[in-house]
């Protein structure tokens, strides 16, 4: 969670079967329903369109975990000389 000095009070009124669905998932989540309206409101994206077809989905899906895999690689060769340099030390 943000640090509290980072957030900011707001009210927003929503369905009663809403805040049903709100308590739902903070509990399988153990987390506060303000958590999972963070959540819901990080990962919202009006430009990426709702109607993507499988494929399309799929190929978005496949960039982002080759760039995930790329970052990893990257991460994992910088360690091992980081732990090299350590441990001539």
């Amino acid at each position: 969670m943000q640090a509290a000095e980072n957030l900011v009070r707001k009210q927003y009124l929503i369905a009663p079967h809403q805040v049903d669905k709100l308590k739902s998932l903070a509990s399988k989540q153990k987390t506060s329903a303000a958590e999972i309206v963070r959540m819901a409101i990080d990962a919202f994206n009006p430009d990426v369109p709702a109607d993507l077809s499988e494929s399309e989905l799929f190929d978005l899906v496949s960039a982002r975990v080759k760039e995930a895999i790329e970052d990893t690689v990257t991460t994992r060769k910088r360690l091992r000389k980081t732990l090299a340099v350590l441990g001539e030390k």
